[in-house]
């Protein structure tokens, strides 16, 4: 099989052919998909009807897997999750703000894999924020003052007791096996401005959300500047939208973009399988 790479023509994004997932990968393959995927930050695989074996068989080539906290595994498995919406839940969307997966680890993942089990005949869309296009753009003033800063990272905001996904929202009808804990308070720093580690481009790393303030940096100010870099990060022009079909397989690269869920799929089911690409 030759694999095929069909540019979005987008800002960034992919659709990947001429390759059977179920089947293991060779190493040409492999290689070929990781160039595609460091190019374009965004890969699609239409028609592919994997099982959760050929899903983690699918992650294992591409890095480590990841660990995932504060959201139970599916069962049976110690590296795959749901990410689930029952037709008639009204439990807030879960993800519908712009992140990079699990920024608050020492060693962020490289990338998530997203496998489409059940999709809503419309919605339901992902949305991608390339933070390399995003920094080449970024006007000379707000790039100074970001440049050698180190963001905090937390999952306090999300999957504390008191967060988001907290003891308030295990009231609710959310079909999610979601796990908060205390835990969630820890902080880590990264840089806001960093190379990508595999080719070397400079890029934004991680948004306000997870990152909860600036390394030295008095809270007020440090807001101020997040929120400012927010509304730059996530312009319109840096967004790719990504349109789900069942049987899709879909990865991205946490280092190069971000991202977020979209709803209006009310009255329908949404499942979808997920695996994490661990730091290499």
């Amino acid at each position: 099989m030759t694999v095929i790479v069909t540019p979005s023509g987008q800002v960034c994004g992919a659709t990947i052919t001429g390759v059977d997932l179920t089947a293991p990968l060779d190493a040409a393959d492999v290689a070929a998909i990781r160039a595609a995927w460091l190019e374009h930050h965004v890969l699609a695989f239409p028609r592919q009807a994997m099982s959760d074996d050929d899903l983690e068989r699918f992650t294992l080539a591409f890095g480590p897997f990841g660990d995932d906290p504060f959201i139970a595994p599916i069962a049976g498995r110690e590296h795959v999750i749901e990410i689930r919406r029952n037709a008639g839940e009204t439990a807030p969307l879960f993800a519908e703000n712009w992140h990079s997966d699990w920024s608050f680890q020492a060693r962020p993942p490289q990338g998530t894999c997203l496998f489409g089990v059940a999709i809503p005949p419309h919605g339901g869309d992902t949305l991608f924020a390339d933070q390399h296009a995003a920094l080449d753009a970024m006007p000379a003033d707000l790039c100074g003052r970001l440049e050698g800063q180190l963001a905090v990272h937390s999952a306090r905001g999300g999957y504390a007791p008191s967060g988001m996904y907290g003891d308030v929202d295990q009231q609710t009808d959310r079909s999610m096996d979601i796990r908060p804990s205390e835990s969630a308070m820890a902080t880590q720093l990264h840089p806001i401005i960093r190379d990508h580690p595999e080719t070397g481009r400079a890029g934004v790393f991680g948004c306000i959300g997870y990152i909860i303030g600036i390394d030295g940096m008095p809270d007020e100010q440090a807001r101020e500047l997040l929120f400012e870099l927010y509304q730059w990060q996530t312009r319109d022009e840096f967004v790719h939208r990504h349109e789900w079909e069942p049987d899709m397989l879909v990865m991205w690269d946490n280092r190069s973009v971000l991202h977020k869920a979209t709803g209006g799929y009310d009255g329908h089911e949404r499942v979808l399988h997920r695996t994490t690409i661990g730091a290499g």
